[in-house]
């Protein structure tokens, strides 16, 4: 069942999206150029990991993130197993990237493209579409985002559903407001730390998911 859309994410949220994505990209080009540089210098392969992922509608585009890992390190990697920072394909400057969500920043370019927003649930693998139960589908009616409910609320420390339950929040809950509590606070964690946000002993997320 859609959910249905109220004026801020029907009309303006895409609208601010364009236009926060390319002012970000202007003023950020100077680091995105040296970023690019250094990965270029630091290990063999491309500057960009690009991957296929369901978008909006389950329509498929490819997501770019700047390359933290060596290359080809995707194909040993496990459907459903979160890479952490103690992963041994990370490079030295991959992980200081990661560490500050700055390989994430490659993915302003899907936002002004339209495949993202800069909030809604992260894009998923396709791998995963054929697990999620009906009410985990909500979370494309919207675009996927650079950020989310999920990533300010325990993002790599949560499972699937969990992720899900959060998701769909979302989706059913989408406004102007609540863009603004996601993105400020995924800026807190960038700075401080994901671990400095995460409850490990909150039940309360796992009993939703029971329910549903």
């Amino acid at each position: 069942m859609k959910i249905e859309q109220t004026m801020y994410s029907k009309y303006f949220k895409r609208a601010l999206d364009f236009m926060i994505s390319l002012i970000a990209i202007l003023v950020l080009s100077p680091l995105l150029i040296i970023v690019a540089i250094l990965i270029k210098i630091g290990s063999e392969g491309p500057i960009f990991f690009r991957q296929e992922r369901p978008g909006k509608n389950q329509r498929i585009f490819k997501v770019y993130k700047f390359r933290t890992m060596v290359k080809d390190a995707v194909k040993h990697q496990k459907v459903g197993v979160e890479v952490t920072g103690s992963d041994v394909r990370i490079t030295p400057f991959g992980k200081f990237l990661r560490r500050f969500k700055i390989d994430e920043l490659a993915q302003l370019i899907n936002i002004l493209k339209g495949d993202m927003s800069i909030v809604g649930p992260r894009p998923t693998l396709p791998e995963y579409i054929e697990q999620y139960e009906e009410w985990e589908l909500k979370r494309f009616d919207v675009r996927p985002g650079l950020t989310g409910l999920a990533q300010i609320n325990g993002n790599i420390y949560l499972d699937r559903q969990e992720k899900s339950v959060y998701d769909v929040k979302y989706v059913e809950n989408i406004s102007f407001i609540n863009d603004i509590k996601i993105i400020l606070k995924t800026v807190a964690i960038v700075f401080l730390g994901e671990d400095k946000f995460v409850n490990k002993t909150d039940s309360k997320i796992r009993e939703e998911n029971s329910d549903k």
